[in-house]
């Protein structure tokens, strides 16, 4: 175990050192909060992935594996059909758009301020989905080092607010590439392999496997049809209209490096989703009597693996999960600062605050309430975590307040122009009052609330929308005007009109 955690310890340093390398390069508010949007498609592909398959994907995918068989892989191949999605169809259209938040993007299609309504959802959404990954590395270090979940929240959630706050975007690109390349390797090439040969060395082959686990173990379809269709509905589209996912995507170079790199991205996921299953059908194997199948993961790298190649598989885990929690805790505090707080100023009659220039960048002391947000919220993270145990129930709370409240209202406004204001603010408060009270009356895990707050919130938004008057044309000129930037165009190249200005 020495050489196990000398790995890991060398991980956690290597990822706080790249943390201050992405501290010197942030000089500027787009710098820090979307690595000023030029990332070329390795970087990006690399990035997207690591963001979106977190401590639920890896932890919770192994564990569903374990629980359901080849079935399992179901949650993180709809994350991968979401990514597929929001790549092929939408990425280049947020790019051209050039917004930093889901509520810029909101108040850019339907004209006046929309920040509070909506940033109050996502900023629950980015905050509970920090929760899950922080949870899943808690089980980790549990199990390496004996520590209560509690301390193991503690030790990775300081080391994710650190380098997150240093840094910005800028450092959780980097680490995330980083933690592209070991997930890969550890996923992959190392346990994947191991735990298919262990397991088939004790069950006497691929036969014997199938003849311990049963058929079910091996249909696609023995999770539930309305487990599936759930996750379609809760991931695949939670994934087009995340705040964590379109930070992501609008720092690509172009439209064409968002399409294309998240395409790659999304290929990566479906490929993890099925690596994942196998290796909980393998767990199944060899741990059949596990209390929880959330540690299905922990025990396979601590029971399974030789010295030094756990330690690399443990690592990897660690870094999908902390690539996540770090992705989903800048969101939050953009979304608290960009859009909540100028929302609570105006509400309270305030003037919004004017942000300092120099040389044509944000001045660095304007950075200061992005870092201070992060703190707070990290250890507002940390909290909760102690408190919630099951991983995939905290990510559902997450998606479900997501998709009930805003996916509507923002699918709606970029295919619909008759859509309005008037019916998007209608849409989120009725949606998310929805799911809310349905999760209440149903449970979290119950397949009800996300169906009838969608219901709920597309019917309040076409009638509401035709109810009252068409977006001002020059609100809609501005939106065209955007969209029409070329697919090979740098971003940064671009100038825009007054409005933006």
């Amino acid at each position: 175990m020495v050489l196990d955690y000398i790995i890991i310890a060398a991980y956690l340093v290597g990822i706080l050192g790249v943390g201050y390398w992405g501290m010197k390069r942030s000089k500027s508010k787009s710098d820090y909060l979307v690595a000023g949007r030029r990332l070329g498609g390795f970087m990006y592909s690399g990035a997207m992935s690591a963001i979106v398959l977190g401590g639920a994907s890896t932890v919770g995918g192994i564990g569903l594996g374990w629980e359901y068989g080849i079935s399992g892989a179901w949650l993180v191949t709809c994350i991968g059909l979401g990514i597929l999605v929001l790549s092929a169809f939408l990425a280049k259209r947020i790019v051209k758009l050039k917004v930093t938040t889901v509520t810029e993007m909101l108040d850019l299609r339907y004209g006046g301020s929309n920040g509070l309504i909506s940033g109050i959802v996502m900023f629950l959404y980015t905050l509970m989905l920090t929760v899950t990954s922080t949870l899943a590395y808690a089980t980790i270090f549990h199990v390496l080092f004996g520590i209560s979940n509690v301390w193991g929240v503690v030790i990775g959630g300081s080391i994710v607010a650190v380098y997150s706050i240093m840094g910005g975007m800028w450092s959780i690109t980097m680490t995330d590439v980083v933690q592209f390349v070991i997930k890969t390797v550890g996923m992959f090439l190392l346990l994947l392999p191991i735990a298919l040969m262990t397991a088939s060395d004790e069950a006497g082959g691929w036969a014997g496997i199938r003849e311990r686990l049963g058929d079910s173990f091996f249909s696609p379809w023995s999770i539930g049809g309305m487990t599936i269709v759930t996750y379609v509905i809760v991931y695949t589209l939670g994934l087009l209209i995340g705040q964590d996912i379109w930070q992501r995507v609008v720092t690509a170079r172009t439209p064409r490096v968002a399409k294309w790199g998240g395409i790659a991205s999304g290929v990566y996921c479906l490929l993890y989703a099925f690596a994942g299953a196998l290796i909980g059908m393998a767990a199944r194997v060899l741990f059949p009597d596990m209390p929880n199948r959330d540690d299905a993961f922990a025990f396979m790298a601590q029971e399974m693996l030789p010295p030094g190649v756990r330690g690399i598989v443990l690592a990897a885990a660690l870094s999908a999960m902390m690539s996540t929690a770090s992705g989903a805790l800048i969101a939050s505090a953009t979304v608290f600062t960009s859009d909540l707080m100028p929302a609570m100023r105006r509400v309270l009659g305030m003037k919004p605050k004017q942000a300092k220039l120099e040389d044509g960048h944000v001045a660095g002391d304007s950075l200061v309430s992005y870092r201070v947000t992060i703190f707070v919220l990290a250890g507002i993270t940390m909290f909760i975590s102690t408190l919630v145990t099951d991983v995939v129930a905290a990510l559902t709370i997450a998606y479900d307040i997501l998709v009930g409240g805003l996916l509507v209202a923002i699918v709606g406004g970029l295919f619909w122009k008759r859509g309005t204001r008037a019916g998007a603010l209608a849409s989120m408060l009725v949606g998310t009052v929805t799911v809310v009270v349905s999760m209440f009356i149903w449970g979290i895990l119950a397949n009800e609330p996300i169906y009838f707050s969608l219901l709920a919130s597309l019917v309040t938004y076409v009638v509401v929308s035709l109810c009252t008057k068409p977006v001002a044309p020059q609100v809609l000129d501005e939106w065209t005007h955007r969209l029409s930037l070329d697919d090979r165009t740098a971003v940064n190249d671009v100038v825009y009109t007054d409005i933006e200005r």
